[in-house]
């Protein structure tokens, strides 16, 4: 269980995420929504080692990340995508694997990167093609394999289809939902409210740092009215 609690993350003298508490199960998706500006990107920089917590901890099992650097998160288990198709342009996709398990032993390393090309195929044929080369779709394919590379337990997705053809992002949903059969939990950032939410098995709704909901996608395709508060800032 990759769980956090009470989080309160501030970006200068703005608090831009107030007392939010989330769980993401090993095996599970979960979905993070909400507007431009609701602090989800931050909360997910939080977890990631990126960016401070004001107050609050999170925790893979019993074993508390909170200060800890990305390394060290990395190692329990939390590997982050962030936003924007994040790849070392400048290095071919098979450099950029490789780079993503510089802290495993050679051997490990060999194993997670062929896994990784398990999972994305498409990666294959153009493993020594620069990746700022590549397309939007296939950067992010990178950007997923890197991440894997670390043989994660929790996987953090943020926007993971912004800028996207509707045939990546449905290639995407595919390994996300393979990547739940084998264990894995995700949190996935997700602009398409209704894409997440036939994908996801829990969800959460912020607006304007604040939790404003948590339960199940249905609750959420039945009753509008709540991403529709979230939305608008009612």
């Amino acid at each position: 269980m990759l769980k956090a609690s009470n989080l309160t993350i501030k970006s200068n003298t703005r608090t831009v995420i107030d007392d939010v508490s989330l769980e993401v199960a090993e095996g599970q998706i979960v979905a993070l929504l909400g507007p431009n500006g609701a602090g989800k990107s931050e909360l997910v920089l939080c977890l990631a080692g990126v960016m401070p917590l004001a107050s609050g901890a999170f925790a893979v099992d019993e074993t508390f990340l909170n200060g800890k650097g990305i390394q060290t998160i990395r190692a329990a288990g939390v590997a982050t995508v962030p936003e924007g198709h994040q790849v070392l342009g400048g290095l071919s996709v098979l450099d950029n694997l490789k780079a993503a398990g510089h802290t495993l032993d050679p051997r490990t390393r060999a194993t997670a990167v062929e896994n990784a090309f398990v999972i994305f195929p498409e990666l294959v044929k153009i493993k020594n093609q620069a990746a700022g080369s590549l397309s939007g779709g296939q950067q992010q394919m990178v950007a997923i394999a890197q991440a894997l590379v670390s043989k994660p337990r929790f996987l953090l997705i943020d926007e993971m289809s912004l800028g996207l053809a509707p045939v990546i992002i449905d290639r995407l949903i595919d390994v996300i939902r393979d990547l739940r059969t084998k264990g894995i939990g995700i949190l996935l950032i997700e602009q398409f409210t209704q894409l997440a939410l036939d994908v996801a098995d829990y969800c959460y709704v912020l607006s304007q740092g604040k939790l404003r909901f948590e339960g199940h996608p249905e609750q959420l395709k039945n009753d509008r009215t709540i991403l529709e508060q979230a939305y608008l800032g009612v």
